[in-house]
């Protein structure tokens, strides 16, 4: 049986997950301050971004995510597994997106990921220590992204 701490850190965690999609599809990217730890570790690569920190994940997220008219991220699945004040978790994504392809052209493209998550509980609650991504599957993803390039 869950003890009531577990079940108030799973809840917590979860939020946290659900707060991170927000934050991102609601373009308020200076909140992820407050989503990562201050030594956080991102790893965007298996979708063509990149590996960085915190604040090169807000910096970079700023730049390149304008040029998406569109997007939403679905989180489902979420796994979590609590040890003391640290945690791990598993959560799907589904991610359909539109990119501008030229003037008044546009290109719909699906992912579907999964978040490889380290938490942390810190004085101020849990945050996200880590977030790499792993591809799952694609469907029409423009070429620029890693898993379309040829080696």
């Amino acid at each position: 049986m869950l003890s009531q701490q577990e079940i108030s850190d799973r809840f917590e965690i979860q939020d946290l997950v659900y707060r991170y999609a927000d934050v991102i599809d609601q373009r308020r990217f200076d909140e992820l301050e407050n989503i990562f730890s201050d030594d956080a570790h991102i790893d965007y690569s298996a979708v063509g971004g990149p590996v960085g920190d915190k604040q090169s994940t807000i910096a970079f997220l700023k730049k390149a995510l304008p040029n998406f008219k569109c997007y939403q991220h679905l989180n489902a699945n979420v796994q979590i597994t609590v040890n003391g004040d640290t945690a791990t978790g598993r959560v799907m994504c589904f991610n359909p997106q539109e990119i501008a392809t030229g003037k008044d052209k546009s290109q719909l493209f699906m992912l579907g990921l999964w978040y490889l998550d380290k938490y942390v509980r810190t004085k101020n609650g849990w945050r996200m220590q880590e977030r790499v991504e792993q591809m799952s599957w694609h469907f029409n993803a423009p070429d620029f992204m890693s898993f379309n390039k040829k080696s």
